[in-house]
Order: structure tokens, then sequence, then C-alpha cells
């Protein structure tokens, strides 16, 4: 009788998020589509998809689905960005160029905590920023922001990080191609660039194999250490925020979707996962990131995103522009 019970609530569960699951997901198939037929990046689609629907899904049975996916959907996405990195890939970087993007990473996010304070906002929001911006982008803001204990803005603060670096993300890999040209650099130097610079993982191998089959090999190398630069971070941010006592206890504890994470990490490392099941595995993971950000979307509207201000855009601006700028002063000095 217990396990009946237990079966009975479970289901009612289950029926309870199924409507928000299934508008989420909905939301990121059209998002998929949209961008494999037209171009764009996905993650800006499904976010602009939901946030268009957020005023019809107010006080409706959608909402608690739209919860679940928006926190643990999203933090299922962010351990499966564990198998799309290995020791091998690291390991190809060099002393070097390992310690300038690690450099350029911490500086940036430094930054953004700075001079949010100096723009007039809170810790949280230039941490998000610049982890943001110095790490992968939109998965970096997600994965920083679910770290982060609940607050009044955080939806607003992440949904608008997002926005930011996407589209800072797209112009830069339309840009930075002909300025890697320009500046005369190597195809290896301009993935580095490429890699070392560029925030979400999409627009990095758009840029780098625009320019050359070895420049973008350069640049998705680069691209993935800064990837995996998001547990330690993550894990920074996690032990930062803990306020009382009992989480004090609790602040060095990795989260599950961190753990989840490194162990993807180990077990491509190990040579455990076939390049079938990794590239599986990375597709879900894109698809649990879409749905996730279409549920984010859904909670938020675009009044709030704007509340945010255009100082907070300069702020975002600004962080591109100093690992930028830490990236190719790194390239000549390494000459």
């Amino acid at each position: 009788m217990p396990i009946l019970i237990y079966g009975t609530e479970k289901y009612s569960q289950f029926r309870t998020l199924m409507p928000g699951i299934i508008l989420s997901v909905v939301l990121a198939f059209a998002a998929t589509f949209i961008s494999d037929h037209h171009g764009g990046p996905t993650l800006l689609y499904a976010l602009l998809f939901g946030m268009s629907l957020n005023s019809l899904i107010e006080g409706s049975s959608a909402k608690p689905g739209i919860e679940f996916t928006g926190r643990s959907i999203l933090r299922i996405g962010v351990a499966l960005l564990g198998a799309r990195i290995g020791l091998d890939q690291i390991s190809q970087l060099g002393l070097n160029s390992t310690l300038v993007l690690i450099f350029a990473v911490i500086t940036t996010i430094i930054a953004g905590v700075l001079l949010a304070r100096l723009f007039g906002f809170d810790k949280r929001f230039g941490l998000l920023t610049g982890g943001s911006t110095a790490i992968c982008g939109a998965s970096a803001a997600l994965a920083i922001s679910a770290a982060m204990p609940p607050s009044e803005n955080r939806e607003r603060t992440t949904l608008f990080a997002v926005v930011a670096v996407t589209t800072l993300s797209t112009l830069a890999m339309i840009l930075y191609p002909p300025f890697a040209l320009w500046l005369n650099l190597s195809p290896e130097e301009s993935g580095f660039f490429i890699g070392g610079t560029i925030h979400d993982v999409a627009q990095v191998v758009g840029a780098g194999y625009s320019i050359s089959p070895e420049a973008g090999d350069s640049a998705t190398v680069a691209k993935l250490f800064r990837v995996a630069l998001l547990v330690p971070i993550t894990l920074f941010v996690t032990t930062i925020f803990k306020q009382t006592s009992q989480n004090k206890v609790k602040a060095y504890l990795p989260p599950l979707f961190l753990i989840g994470f490194i162990a993807f990490t180990g077990l491509r490392s190990a040579g455990l996962l076939s390049d079938q099941i990794i590239s599986q595995l990375s597709e879900l993971s894109r698809w649990c990131l879409v749905t996730a950000i279409a549920a984010v979307g859904l909670k938020t509207s675009l009044r709030d995103v704007l509340q945010v201000g255009h100082q907070a855009l300069i702020l975002v601006v600004v962080e591109t522009l100093i690992i930028a700028g830490i990236i190719i002063a790194s390239i000549f000095l390494m000459r």
C-alpha cells in the first residue's frame, strides 16, 4: 500500500509538470528549426520565443513544469557539457597559452565584479556577466546562476546576461575573423584569439573555421579549455554565496550538476566514452540547455529585462573588450 501511494504521488507530480515541460520542448524545437534553416543563435531564439509568451502563462497550469525545466533540466544540460571536454584536448594548448587563458578569465571576472559596483550593480550581477563573458557565454551564465542562491532579481539578471553575451558573441563571430586577418595573425594565432575571446562555443567554431581548418582546430581547443574552467569558477561561486552556518559546512560540497560535469569529463579523458556516445551526450546537453532557456524566457517578461538598463550593456561590452585586449596582447608578447 505505501508503494502504491508513493507511485500515485509521483504520477500526480509528473502530470503537474508535463504541460510546462512540453511547452518548453516545443519552443526548443521551434528555435532549433529557425536556427537550422535561417541561421542565428538557437539559445537566443529560444529565449525570445519564451519571453514572447510570458504574459500567456501567468497563472496557468504550465508554471510548475516551467519552473522545473528552468532549474532541473538546466542543471542536467550543464552536467552533460563535461562530455565535450577531455584532458587530451586541454594538453594541446601548452603551458604559456594555458596560463594566459586562466589569467584572462580570472581578470575578466574580477573586472566584472569591480566595474559592476562602479556602474551601480551588486557583485552578483558583475560575477554573472563577468563569468559568462570570460568562460562560455550563455552556458556559463546559466551554470553560475544555478549555483547562486535564490534572489528577487536572479531570473531577470540571468536573462539579461544571456541576451547580452549571445548578441555580442554573434557580432564577434562576424567581426573577429577579418580583424584577425587585419592583424596578420597566423592561423594558429587567429584560432587562439577566436577561442580565447568569443563567448559561445558555436560562434567560436563558426568564426575559427571561417578562417581556416588550422584556425578552427586551435580555436576549438582554446575554447574548450575556457569551458573547463566553468568547474572551479562555479565551485567558487557556490562557496562564497553560502551565508548561513549550516550552508557554510555544505559550501565545499559541489552541487550535483558539477559532480556530473566532472564525471563526464573524467570518463571522456579515460577513453571510456566512444565518439558516438560523446556526440549523443553533447547533442542531449544542447537540447537540455535550449529547452531550459526557453523555460527561463517563459518566466520573465521583456519589460523586466529592459529594466536592467543601458549601463548593464556597457558593462558587458567593457568586459568583452578586456578579455579581447588580454588575448591580443599575449599573442604579440609570445611571438
